[in-house]
């Protein structure tokens, strides 16, 4: 490694953070949707501290799977730690993994048992040999995440646990899903790390507090070994947590280094770190993140471990109460330097006979933004700090106008209901509650799972005259209590420390016991037995289960808002059956939590979704918003169907605003949400209707009647006329999907693209000539494929899917030639070729219509220019029932390079804008950019209609991804005209993420086989066209990369594919 280079570790900006939790999203719903391609966790497991806790993440993993995070073939389990014991992390994952083998093997298939435990024969999982599970478990790919224990630093995140906290960064770019979560991040940055792992089985840990924000793809983890993740520190942060002691020697890129690990510390201090020499060779110590990858044999050798002996050792932890840590006991057998020491801890000589045979090395990330949701104070700095733009503030929520209620503009409110009166302060946080009557939440404040209602109605005595007040910087929380006891509501203050007892200077609401006791004249023995030595929060009987109106009137009593001059309060409080914080957390109901968050979830859907229907179903997602809503079965199938009334009045209400393709899909949607199929699909036919005539509407193209003597001689005798049409193909490199009706009719649309020859010559044509001789139409092609049609009243749409012919039918039907004088008198033989391989994604389809068209129209004397032979192009590709955009006839008929703009209206208007390139660009570009067939066939159609689909849906995903194409084009040809060939790769590869973000079956594993082996020659890549196959664009970071690509792809047996010989199509 190079000596005293300095790795300049920063925070993200919201940019990057936002780009690499994108770019993680993306990876983890490829991994969901199309896990063939991507491949995803074989299992996902979490560590809980009760049976109770893990029944609750057993529903957390379940949504978790409704909501597409993982695929239906990865296991998902919760496993407690055994009687509720604390048998610590190292004893937590032993147990884990022992309990994970198990469950496998239960649920293998007999093609597996039949392949890994041949001689089961009924055997139980406990009783077959160790070789045959290793074997079936050497090649699973494990996450495991540590989420037990009790949240005593957030306290108010107990009832859901720490790695379910609402975290809802990005949640914008889907405004009608459910609030992301913070275990929905770590899925997401865990999804690229799974590809660390190659084919190799091995195992991921992380914990349940912490979002890493990096790009795990760039992971490396060497082969048979465990590697930890490292970042680069200052020393006082050291000195709080572990430091791992890195070898100098190892292998360098551009962002990390991966080297040996020589020695483990846990909270050093400056001698430890000095006689350990910890430094890098920038004087940094390097911080251990808590995740932790074990690999190959080094994998196979935890499981014998857990499988063969985990049961006996965590007896022996229950019985001797000695905890095993994962991150001073367990990796210490990985680095043998702290075996000295490891042998003479509690199973020291076992860990390391059992792993210590191979090493852990330290991968060493210098793009690494480290997010602990340790504390309260952390939750909310991480919402209102640097990372505020990417927050959604008012995510899945009921809030009323401005005038109503008095809410800070940094307030975030999540799944919650807001009624008019309410004021909250800044910075603060609402979730999965409702507020109504005279609430006032202060500045950076913490509300979770409260119900407050009817305060007015039903308020005691003591408060008449005043409303309910939650201070600045203090906690809320509501939770339902075991064995019908109710509910009770918790506060504190943001800093409290509820592990610091009296002694130790602890709080409550901010201020020292000894304050709090002397203000509220109470004692100690109030809330602490005499036999308690350690007086904090976690253990003081402070909560009284009671009415939520005295509950309410108490905690303003305890918090210091509110009076209690006649004592009537604290009467009440004593007198009160309390719990603690510590009895809260052994007494709450789970089951009832998560019903009842279920169905507040499910009615804030509702509503929004009844007020989208009444106010004009402008923007909202009715698909997933019903999707919500189905969650809670009891209601939501009668909801769905009230909805349904709403439809009548629409059509003459909103006909301005309301496209009626738009209608019918909502329509649609809410038939199969109420369960009627059979409508539905009815129903569903109206809507391609609908984007047909709508795209007929807005597409205005020029038709012009001949003269009388124009098709004439002097004689009146029909002279024969004949035009030929031939024409390029076009590669895109930004902005498709943006063309496409309906998006191109009601949004802005842009696309970069290209015109090219192949292989010497314009590969697209047609030629079409009025005949004497017979008076029928004559079509061939170049597959000498032909039919004569006599009878012309027989060229009516539809046309069947399979019909040859249906292209040229189309044309005959949209230029109207079928109803002009020319075919009075004479008949018409057209004869079509495209030089190109079928499923193409060059556009054939569309460019071979074009010609078609441009050469009828020509027959016809009509306008044949280009910009009106577009708009005719895109009612041939209605009428043919294919959909598609403008983009792919612009692009042929148009030569050269041009970025062109669409803008909706009656009619759609084009823009072609020509790039103005310099010979020197366009030989540069000739030379870098490689032409490739894949050999895959794509068919566009059926993904065009899962996008369409989608966008009139609204799904705002979507639709984010469609605006950022379009305004990459623009930025595409600012590149170019300032040649800049590099920065255009880069947006390539944007373009492609985008694409497989609009849908996952763009690509296939060849496809990704073949970028992968681009990629280290290339600055870009990306399929053409709607993607799935066909031709694919490697743009080669210099004209020598372009030929050594080109050489390897020519001597690789691996690939199947062409490169062709291309040339930009210039102006003749």
């Amino acid at each position: 490694m190079e000596p005293g280079r300095r790795r300049g570790r920063r925070a993200h900006t919201a940019d990057e953070a936002a780009a690499v939790l994108r770019k993680a999203w993306c990876r983890l719903r490829l991994s969901a949707r199309h896990p063939a391609r991507v491949p995803a966790w074989d299992a996902v497991v979490l560590t809980a501290a009760s049976p109770e806790q893990a029944a609750l993440y057993d529903r957390q993993l379940a949504r978790a799977r409704r909501l597409g995070r993982f695929p239906p073939s990865t296991a998902a389990l919760a496993v407690p730690d055994p009687d509720g014991a604390r048998i610590g992390s190292g004893g937590a994952t032993l147990h884990a993994v022992a309990s994970l083998v198990h469950h496998l093997i239960s649920q293998a298939s007999e093609e597996e048992i039949a392949e890994f435990f041949p001689e089961a024969d009924g055997s139980s999982p406990a009783d077959l040999p160790l070789a045959s599970v290793i074997r079936f478990m050497a090649t699973k790919h494990v996450l495991l995440l540590h989420a037990g224990g009790d949240s005593k630093r957030v306290p108010w995140a107990n009832p859901m646990g720490k790695a379910f906290l609402p975290v809802p960064y990005l949640a914008g770019d889907n405004r009608d899903g459910p609030v992301p979560l913070l275990f929905d991040h770590i899925l997401a940055i865990s999804a690229s790390a799974r590809q660390a792992f190659k084919n190799q089985g091995g195992m991921l840990i992380m914990t349940g507090d912490v979002l890493p924000c990096f790009d795990a793809s760039d992971l490396v983890l060497p082969d048979d070994a465990a590697c930890i993740v490292t970042v680069p520190t200052t020393l006082d942060v050291a000195s709080n947590h572990g430091v791992v002691v890195a070898s100098k020697e190892g292998t360098e890129g551009e962002n990390f280094s991966l080297c040996l690990v020589d020695n483990l510390l846990q909270k050093p201090t400056m001698s430890e770190l000095v006689e350990a020499q910890a430094f890098q060779d920038d004087g940094r110590p390097l911080l251990d993140t808590g995740i932790i990858a074990v690999r190959g044999k080094a994998w196979q050798e935890l499981v014998a471990l857990a499988y063969s002996s985990s049961q006996a050792m965590i007896q022996e932890i229950i019985t001797s109460r000695n905890e095993l840590s994962l991150y001073e006991d367990l990796v210490a057998a990985w680095v043998p330097t702290r075996h000295e020491w490891l042998r003479n801890r509690p199973f020291g000589r076992q860990l390391i006979a059992a792993l210590g045979r191979h090493k852990m090395f330290s991968f060493c990330s210098y793009d690494f933004t480290f997010l602990h949701f340790g504390t309260s104070a952390e939750v909310l700095d991480h919402l209102a700090g640097t990372y505020s733009e990417l927050v959604a503030r008012g995510h899945m929520c009921w809030i009323p106008e401005t005038t109503a209620c008095d809410i800070a503009p940094s307030t975030v409110i999540l799944s919650s209901k807001i009624s008019a009166g309410v004021s909250i302060g800044e910075d603060s946080l609402v979730y999965d509650s409702s507020l109504s009557g005279r609430v006032r939440i202060g500045s950076q404040s913490i509300v979770v799972g409260v119900n407050v209602h009817e305060l007015i109605k039903d308020t005691p005595q003591v408060i008449s005259n005043t409303c309910f007040t939650l201070p600045d910087r203090h906690c809320l929380w509501e939770v339902p209590l075991v064995n019908s006891m109710g509910r009770v509501m918790v506060y504190c203050g943001l800093h409290d420390n509820p592990k610091l007892s009296i002694k130790r200077d602890g709080t409550f609401c901010g201020k020292p016991w000894r304050n709090v006791l002397e203000d509220l004249k109470i004692q100690d023995t109030d809330m602490w037995d005499s036999s308690n030595h350690d007086k904090c929060l976690w253990n003081a009987r402070l909560f009284p289960i009671t009415s939520p109106s005295e509950m309410l009137n108490v905690g303003m009593w305890l918090m210091g808002s509110g009076h209690d001059p006649d004592g009537e309060v604290s009467c009440m409080w004593r007198k009160s059956q309390r719990v603690s914080l510590e009895e809260l957390h052994r007494s709450i109901d789970y089951h009832q939590l998560c019903t009842d968050s279920s169905k507040h979830q499910a009615d804030i859907a509702a509503t929004i979704a009844k007020s989208c229907m009444t106010n004009g179903l402008l923007g909202r997602n009715l698909f997933q918003l019903c999707e919500e809503m189905l969650v809670d079965n009891d209601s939501s199938l009668q909801v769905c169907k009230e909805l349904l009334t709403y439809f009548p009045s629409h059509g003459d209400q909103y006909s301005g605003v309301l496209p009626q393709s738009r209608a019918y899909q909502v329509k649609m949607d809410l038939l199969r949400a109420s369960g009627d199929l059979s409508t539905a699909s009815m129903v569903e036919e109206k809507v391609w209707a609908s984007v047909a005539s709508e795209t007929s509407s807005a597409v205005k193209y020029r038709s012009k009647e001949p003269s009388t003597n124009a098709m004439s001689s002097s004689n009146g005798n029909l002279h024969p006329k004949k035009a030929m049409v031939e024409l390029p193909v076009r590669v895109d490199f930004v902005g498709g999907w943006s063309d496409t009706p309906p998006w191109s009719l009601e949004r802005p649309g842009c696309v970069l693209n290209m015109a090219i020859s192949l292989e010497g010559s314009l590969p697209v044509g047609a030629i079409i000539e009025a005949t004497e001789d017979r008076h029928g139409v004559l079509i061939e092609d170049d597959a000498e494929r032909k039919v004569y049609i006599d009878d012309l009243s027989s060229i009516s749409h539809p046309f069947r899917e399979a019909d040859t012919f249906r292209l040229v039918k189309s044309a005959l039907v949209a230029t109207g030639i079928l109803g002009h004088r020319i075919l009075s008198k004479s008949g018409l033989k057209i004869r079509t070729w495209a030089n190109v391989p079928r499923g193409s994604g060059l556009g054939t389809s569309s460019i071979l219509a074009a010609a078609v068209v441009k050469g009828l129209f020509e027959l016809m004397e009509d306008d044949a220019s280009d910009d009106n032979v577009a708009r005719a192009v895109l009612v041939v590709e209605q009428i043919m029932g294919t959909g598609g955009g403008w983009q792919d006839q612009i692009g042929g008929l148009y030569p050269g390079i041009k970025c062109t703009e669409s803008f909706p209206g009656q009619p759609l208007r084009l823009q072609v804008v020509p790039l103005l390139a310099s010979p020197q660009l366009i030989q540069e570009l000739e030379q870098r950019l490689l032409v490739v067939f894949t050999g895959q066939v794509r068919l566009a159609h059926r993904v065009l209609e899962k996008v369409v689909t989608r966008y009139l849906r609204r799904d705002s995903l979507l639709i984010s991804s469609i605006k950022r194409l379009a305004e990459l084009a623009n930025t595409g040809r600012e590149a170019l005209m300032n040649g800049e060939i590099d920065e255009l790769g880069g947006i390539m590869l944007e373009a492609w993420r985008l694409h497989q973000e609009l849908d996952p079956f763009c690509s296939n594993r060849a496809v990704d086989e073949l970028f992968a082996f681009a990629d280290p020659y290339c600055c870009g890549y990306k399929l053409v066209g709607a993607g799935g196959g066909g031709f694919a664009l490697l743009l080669a970071r210099s004209v020598s990369s372009a030929d050594e690509l080109r050489r390897a792809l020519r001597e690789s047996a691996a690939f199947d594919v062409k490169v062709y010989d291309w040339s930009v199509a210039m102006p003749r």
